[in-house]
């Protein structure tokens, strides 16, 4: 028999948000030790560095001891921040760690130095939810409750810039929104989307303070940490979702970096995903990764590279060595928004012409 206590959470971290949890919550005892399920845990230990959290409205929020905090079982493999896995089996009692900003819990296996360690916590138990009206047999919370379903097919044909990147923090977030941003003031109607990383919300509200009319990530999905073999569908549900809200584009963000390990590359790979795609952003922190980006983009992947921006264009060196060896237009997002933002114009207009005839035929 299941044992259940109640508690209240000080801190609902976002990843959950699916699960629609409420300030007091019944606990159980018995623990599935999977990915997307919702834990209590309590924290046990101040840290000075990577201690907030980001609750249900976005805002980043301090972490403190003693806080009882509901946070999302899944894995991590950030290259610039916390690796780490779903234990093999989690009970009440056990120790467990807080692995990135949106609440991801699991064991740690490897941390960056710049982040300190991660927080420990204790788990308390399950959350459980009742879903029926009246129903008094709960069910462990998971985030997959509520979500949008993935689709095996893209029924969406609104045209796709993706921002891509060599890895974590090379500018493609800043890219993203301020292509949302120009494209919106330009006259479009912009959806966007995050289609890989780790639970969080900051980037899409990011876009959405930009002009987005809708933002969608793979959490809303049910997905807390995304990997090859589940982005695909996940990405194909996600568009078709953003579709009913009528937009002209959809500027589409990779978390991560096309040779990471959340699976972009299925995304780059798949004929219908990179059949609307209108445009292919490439964030990269300097010149050997421009060359190498391009140069995987073409072969790995067939695809070509619209625009390179992120820190490589931060001044006239970087931006001349693309223009000159490489023969792409290279913008700062930062400092040369507009001009990054005609290029991506320029492509989606002969997308956008391309597709006229057979609109015209329907």
């Amino acid at each position: 028999m299941v044992k259940t206590t109640r508690v209240r959470l000080d801190k609902i971290s976002s990843s959950t948000r699916n699960a629609h949890l409420a300030p007091e919550v019944i606990l159980g005892d018995e623990i599935i030790a999977a990915e997307g399920y919702v834990l209590a845990v309590r924290i046990l230990h101040d840290k000075s560095s990577y201690n907030t959290i980001e609750d249900l409205t976005g805002r980043m929020v301090s972490l403190r001891a003693g806080d009882v905090l509901a946070g999302t079982l899944g894995h991590r493999r950030a290259l610039r921040g916390y690796a780490g896995v779903v234990p093999t089996h989690v009970s009440v009692g056990d120790t467990i760690e807080v692995l990135n900003l949106g609440g991801i819990l699991g064991k740690c296996t490897s941390a960056n130095p710049e982040n300190g360690n991660p927080f420990k916590a204790e788990v308390l138990g399950a959350i459980l939810t009742f879903p029926a009206l009246g129903d008094r047999i709960g069910h462990p919370a998971h985030i997959k409750d509520h979500s949008v379903p993935v689709a095996e097919r893209l029924e969406s044909q609104i045209p796709v810039v993706y921002i891509a990147g060599t890895c974590m923090n090379a500018g493609k977030t800043v890219a993203a929104t301020e292509l949302v941003r120009g494209l919106s003031r330009s006259g479009l109607r912009v959806a966007a989307s995050k289609l890989t990383g780790v639970s969080l919300m900051r980037d899409a509200l990011s876009m959405l303070d930009a002009g987005a009319i809708a933002a969608l990530t793979f959490n809303d999905i049910g997905i807390a940490t995304t990997r090859a073999g589940l982005t695909v569908t996940a990405a194909k549900g996600i568009f078709n979702r953003l579709a009913a809200s009528k937009p002209d584009v959809i500027v589409a963000e990779l978390g991560d970096g096309i040779l990471g390990e959340y699976g972009v590359q299925d995304i780059l790979r798949d004929p219908e995903l990179t059949g609307v795609g209108a445009a292919y952003v490439m964030a990269a922190p300097d010149p050997v990764g421009c060359w190498g980006s391009v140069t995987l983009m073409r072969d790995l992947f067939h695809l070509p590279v619209t625009v390179l921006t992120g820190p490589a264009t931060d001044n006239e060196v970087g931006r001349d060595y693309v223009k000159a060896e490489l023969q792409i237009p290279a913008h700062n997002a930062l400092r040369d928004a507009p001009a990054l933002v005609a290029v991506v114009r320029q492509a989606l207009d002969a997308k956008f012409a391309a597709a006229a005839p057979a609109l015209a035929s329907v």
